[in-house]
């Protein structure tokens, strides 16, 4: 049997496991899915013959090595900061290795040894990065064919939660790690370019520079994701004009969340002393002026201008935010982390809630002198609090990737990301059976619309 090795059994992994599960007679497959805590892995396993549950340690040395080098091929789901270590012995016994994160300067490093023993490392195999990759190089690649230049791209990806689920204010529920919520857009300026110039939005600035963007009637907003520019010589796109890559939310959640940057509340730098015993309440009026009269709402208020019957007061009621029993109950917490511990008593999705994936790419290109605009589009919904969209999205590819790869499908070696038709072609073609399938339509080119864009 062909071993597979999936370590990390969280939120993402549901669809990838079940995937491989289902494939596993088939293809003559046995998992062996590790994680800190046996109980999810256990849960998806479902007593499945052709799969075990481990309790695995990335820092244990000896037994990462061990289960690696029993392995045909290494699947991480870990936070991307825990590849490394994974990679180098991969490295090392010669397996191929497949995960959905961004490449990292340590992970690029070692391309040279990869393509040296001919192994293929696939990264950025996930929905955004991933599918977003996929999908724009399969159209950016059909307009190269007509020896047309490109003159925009803008793509958007947005994990929300499903009409069907939506009964928050925020219209919006956590589905995927909270923690990378509440830092989105943190680590310097937003950089992009438009109609040839330069742009660069600080992070205090971010999310009231939204822009409005349409998909299957239903209209969105969407920010600036931090650097758009990095995917010109990536998507061989060096000379286009207009490029800008952006996260969709309901729109009036950005300027919502823009009173938790404006408070200090998403800093990740600093930690609270006493924070386990603070209460909600105690929690907010650690970013507001002291004053022996005036209450905490009263304060809040007045130094971001909120009026009582503004929609905004009202999302911040929701949350609850106010409450002085409600306790932190971290330890030397960060602003971030305590502000995540009190969004998730709101935003964590119900056992039989839906999400809903939503992608959007416009390609606008110039040929025989006419200019032309692509608008390509998907929305996936998810089946409950296990099989998420965001699950689906991003473990189907994974999975798909790692059997093409096991079965020699996908053969180019090196450190990579999904971006060359050998990849793209056959893993978005059986994606379609999954009900994953952009919806494309020729629009009148528009390019850079300043009408579109907020503050």
């Amino acid at each position: 049997m062909k071993n597979i090795l999936i370590i990390g059994a969280g939120k993402s992994s549901s669809s990838l496991i079940k995937y491989l599960l289902e494939k596993s007679e088939q293809e003559n497959l046995f998992l062996t899915i590790g994680d800190i805590s046996i109980e999810n892995a256990t849960k998806l396993i479902n007593n499945h013959k052709n799969a075990t549950a481990i309790i695995f340690d990335v820092f244990d040395k000896n037994q990462r090595v061990k289960e690696i080098q029993k392995s045909d091929i290494v699947v991480s789901m870990l936070p991307a900061r825990f590849h490394i270590e994974v990679a180098k012995d991969c490295v090392k016994y010669s397996k191929n290795m497949v995960t959905a994160s961004y490449v990292s300067n340590e992970m690029k490093a070692l391309d040279t040894q990869v393509k040296e023993k001919g192994l293929v490392f696939m990264n950025e195999i996930g929905v955004d990065p991933g599918l977003d990759h996929m999908s724009a190089m399969q159209i950016i690649d059909s307009i190269r064919e007509k020896n047309a230049k490109m003159l925009l791209f803008e793509s958007f990806t947005g994990g929300l939660v499903a009409p069907e689920s939506d009964n928050n204010l925020w219209n919006y529920k956590f589905t995927w790690n909270p923690r990378n919520v509440v830092l989105a857009g943190q680590g310097g300026a937003a950089m992009f370019i438009q109609e040839g110039t330069y742009k660069y939005i600080p992070y205090h600035k971010l999310f009231r520079r939204t822009e409005f963007l349409k998909i299957n009637n239903t209209k969105f907003e969407a920010y600036a994701n931090r650097d758009s520019l990095k995917y010109r010589s990536v998507y061989g796109l060096e000379k286009i004009p207009t490029m800008y890559r952006g996260t969709i939310r309901k729109v009036g959640f950005s300027r919502a969340w823009n009173i938790f940057v404006q408070l200090g509340m998403t800093d990740d730098s600093y930690t609270i002393e006493d924070s386990e015993n603070m209460s909600y309440r105690d929690f907010v009026n650690l970013f507001l002026a002291y004053s022996p009269s005036d209450s905490v709402e009263l304060k809040l208020r007045s130094y971001l201008k909120i009026d009582q019957d503004d929609i905004m007061w009202e999302k911040l009621i929701e949350l609850d935010i106010f409450n002085p029993k409600k306790k932190i109950g971290i330890k030397n917490a960060t602003p971030a982390k305590m502000l995540q511990r009190i969004l998730e008593d709101s935003w964590t999705l119900h056992e039989h809630d839906k999400d809903m994936i939503v992608m959007q790419h416009l390609f606008g290109y110039e040929i025989d002198g006419e200019k032309h605009q692509i608008e390509s589009s998907l929305v996936v919904l998810g089946e409950n609090q296990t099989y998420t969209a965001m699950a689906k999205t991003v473990g189907l590819p994974v999975a798909i990737a790692t059997l093409k790869i096991l079965k020699g499908e996908i053969k180019t070696p090196g450190v990579q990301i999904p971006i060359s038709k050998e990849v793209y072609e056959p893993i978005l073609k059986e994606l379609e059976q999954y009900g994953i399938k952009f919806i494309e339509k020729e629009t009148t080119y528009l390019g850079y619309n300043p009408n579109n864009v907020i503050g």
